[in-house]
């Protein structure tokens, strides 16, 4: 049975278009034996890092700070998928970041330089195999998510774990609506988490059926900008 943390850092929470994508591809993966918690950044009460790096120098692997990433931390280390799921802000919500710094203890503070790049590694003891990201963005384009995706392959590979891909859904609000196209997003989504449960892998196919566009650029910037001027 596979192991999976899920992390939904937007800040709407269930009412989201993160939470509508998400729920779909976690869908998938319930169908088949894996286990999966799902958390809200919003509903935690996660402080910042106060970067004076504790859980390195002086009690490896322990984070003093009492909040809710002391309940968290057991979960994640005995989670072999982590999922990261987020809409795009400037690049991510706060609660989302918060939690991220917050992952320090897991990592070893044992320094390798591998292509390149200083990099370190989980803990023996911290089970996480894969990282996979699930992001929307309000914007049309797939360019939108240019500064988010590489937050988590480095997160991935400094950890020494594998970056599984990316499930993308660009001018997310549209899920809401019903036709083909949404429908088809839909079961790409279902079909993905499935798979990754099933197999440790994301399709190529079904993740540019999840991307694909609803509408034309124009038309979707033409009613965003017709309803701003509505609400004037």
């Amino acid at each position: 049975m596979v192991k999976v943390v899920a992390i939904n850092g937007s800040a709407r929470m269930e009412a989201g278009s993160t939470a509508l994508v998400l729920e779909h591809f976690l869908q998938g993966m319930q169908e088949t034996s894996a286990s999966v918690e799902l958390y809200y950044a919003s509903k935690l009460e996660i402080k910042p890092c106060p970067g004076e790096f504790y859980c390195w120098n002086e009690e490896p692997g322990r984070c003093f700070i009492e909040d809710d990433m002391q309940m968290l931390y057991p979960k994640l280390r005995q989670a072999e998928v982590l999922i990261f799921a987020t809409p795009v802000y400037i690049p991510l919500p706060g609660e989302m970041q918060n939690l991220i710094n917050r992952l320090c203890p897991l990592i070893k503070p044992i320094l390798e330089f591998r292509d390149g790049r200083t990099r370190a590694r989980f803990y023996s003891n911290v089970h996480i195999k894969k990282i996979i990201l699930v992001a929307t963005c309000g914007w049309w384009e797939m360019g939108n998510f240019k500064a988010l995706i590489p937050i988590f392959e480095n997160l991935a590979e400094d950890g020494s774990v594998e970056f599984a891909g990316a499930v993308l859904r660009p001018h997310a609000s549209l899920m809401r609506k019903e036709g083909p196209k949404v429908d088809e997003v839909k079961e790409a989504l279902r079909r993905s988490g499935k798979e990754l449960a099933e197999n440790g892998t994301l399709s190529s196919e079904l993740l540019e059926t999840i991307r694909q566009p609803l509408i034309s650029e124009e038309e979707y910037r033409r009613d965003l900008n017709e309803d701003y001027l509505e609400r004037k």
